[in-house]
């Protein structure tokens, strides 16, 4: 039986020819790539930005399968593979010169006047305003009470969501083998009206974040998960909490993540 790999990409026609290209030299070594995604392959290939990346992860349910990327995008943070470095990634994936990471999404519990919905998310959840205007979240962690934030939100991110909107928004950097929460103020308001913490709030793995909308706020709040926005209307509670699912990442052994960060940032 033939070894199965997905290979998915974006419509730009880089990725396109890249993909045609990895293909070619994938099926010539007895891999058989398959037209439609399958769920029993060994190995997913996204080519794409980090915006392609996330896209694949959440199209298909968070698969099981192990998952690399090779960027034709931008910033490419998740795709670790150049597009001139295929041969030298197929060498190492042939004689096995690679290793998995496995890393926990957020999974994030939206509680309305009548039902409850629940999400996963790779870098972070925003709970932010839907117009621009302050909104007023009370907040809670393992069920003890830590702030009234007033601001334009939060963000609640993972260790490998930390150099994403995190970061851009003065959050820490984290190390992804570190198993942490951060929470992050949006435009926090610090006055003798309302009192908000100003900085990131780092959490333990298995803290529970519980966030309140004041009621007047329940129909303004928009979630924003992994960059996709959803809107609900009569939100009484956000639950947001690591989830106990792995997603696999597939890393050459060379990877370095400070290495990442130094080319990516500095």
């Amino acid at each position: 039986m033939k070894r199965i790999i997905n290979i998915t990409c974006n419509e730009y026609k880089k990725s396109q020819k890249t993909a045609e290209l990895l293909k070619s030299k994938l099926e010539s070594l007895g891999f058989k790539i398959p037209d439609k995604f399958d769920f029993n392959a060994e190995l997913i290939i996204c080519i794409g930005g980090d915006g392609s990346f996330l896209r694949t992860i959440h199209e298909y349910d968070f698969p099981e399968i192990p998952i690399i990327g090779i960027n034709t995008g931008h910033l490419g943070f998740f795709q670790e593979i150049h597009p001139y470095e295929i041969d030298n990634f197929i060498n190492s994936y042939i004689n096995n010169n690679y290793y998995i990471q496995e890393i926990n999404p957020i999974e994030t519990s939206i509680c309305t006047r009548s039902n409850c919905i629940e999400s996963l998310a790779i870098n972070e959840v925003v709970i932010k305003g839907d117009v621009s205007r302050t909104i007023h979240l009370n907040i809670s962690v393992n069920n003890n009470f830590i702030e009234k934030f007033s601001g334009d939100g939060i963000i609640v991110s993972t260790p490998t969501g930390s150099t994403a909107y995190n970061y851009s928004a003065g959050g820490s950097i984290v190390d992804p083998n570190l198993k942490l929460l951060q929470i992050t103020p949006l435009a926090p308001i610090n006055t003798n009206a309302y009192r908000s913490f100003t900085s990131s709030i780092i959490l333990s793995h298995d803290s529970i974040v519980n966030v309140s909308p004041e009621y007047r706020f329940e129909n303004s709040i928009l979630i924003v998960n992994d960059g996709v926005e959803h809107k609900y209307n009569e939100i009484v509670k956000i639950i947001v909490k690591s989830s106990e699912l792995k997603l696999k990442l597939l890393r050459l052994k060379n990877y370095e993540f400070w290495s990442k960060v130094s080319e990516k940032f500095l």
